[in-house]
């Protein structure tokens, strides 16, 4: 018989690890003296335990390992255990290489610009929408200018029948066609379901499992410096555009542009390799 002490030195496992298994039933002591609680082991539980920690070393729970242990588990099951496990494990690998990659980026830029990036990009999943909308197409030269009779429509609208505001606006950039610079579209988040009229649809902005996303403070025409960042930040992460961008308008101040919050979107996918 050897004490708990002993048996943690022989074992190289700690008392309280020790005594932490035998409260889960996991390694029960050989002995515990009636009188004084001392727990006594026998070198016969050594392979028990070393095959606990060899289970605990592949990433396994300790509920996992004791079913493992104790419950005669048949084969096709322990596989399927083992399998979840390499599956959970690769997925970790995968992220933790994904922010290495982010980590020689923001190594890269401080080297370049010998400071922080005034722009932060991080990638989130964007919830579906529903929005009440109105399009337009044109070029570059008056985009500002329509923008705001398009908003200003879509929130008489919004008003006029009662859909409430469900959050900030916000405007979409693509292309319709070749004959065509760009398409905008304006949309304001609203509370409620209503039919759309005339020029305005109402209908769901789809979901977007991978948006990066960067916030502007300051006036729209500092916007572009904003989009370098994010064009420089998708290439270097090996990303592409794969819809429309957005452009959410957090906060709105038309007496002075410099308190404007608007935050860039772009849904972004994985370059093939």
């Amino acid at each position: 018989m050897l004490k708990i002490g002993d048996f943690a030195k022989l074992s190289r496992v700690s008392i309280k690890t020790l005594r932490y298994y035998d409260d889960m039933g996991l390694l029960k002591p050989s002995e515990v003296d009636r009188f004084t609680g001392y727990r006594y082991y026998t070198l016969d539980l050594l392979p028990r335990l070393n095959r606990i920690l060899a289970l605990k070393d592949l990433g396994l729970s300790l509920e996992q390992i004791a079913q493992l242990l104790d419950e005669d588990l048949p084969a096709d099951q322990i596989r399927g255990m083992l399998r979840l496990k390499r599956a959970e494990l690769r997925q970790l690998v995968d992220e933790e290489q994904a922010r290495l990659a982010r980590v020689e980026v923001r190594l890269k830029q401080i080297e370049q610009e010998g400071k922080m990036p005034d722009y932060d990009v991080i990638v989130k999943q964007v919830d579906p929408i529903r929005v009440a909308a109105i399009r337009d197409e044109g070029n570059s030269e008056t985009i500002g200018a329509i923008a705001g009779r398009l908003f200003g429509e879509v929130a008489s609208f919004v008003e006029r029948t009662s859909a409430g505001f469900g959050g900030p606006p916000m405007m979409l950039y693509g292309y319709a066609d070749e004959c065509s610079d760009w398409r905008i579209e304006v949309a304001m988040p609203i509370s409620r379901a209503v039919p759309g009229s005339g020029c305005i649809e109402v209908h769901e902005l789809p979901a977007i499992e991978a948006m990066a996303c960067t916030v502007h403070r300051g006036a729209f025409d500092t916007l572009p410096e904003a989009y370098r960042a994010m064009m420089g930040w998708i290439e270097s992460n090996g990303y592409h555009i794969c819809a429309e961008s957005r452009e959410v308008y957090l906060n709105f101040d038309q007496v002075d542009p410099s308190r404007n919050v608007t935050e860039i979107q772009f849904p972004i996918a994985k370059n093939e390799e």
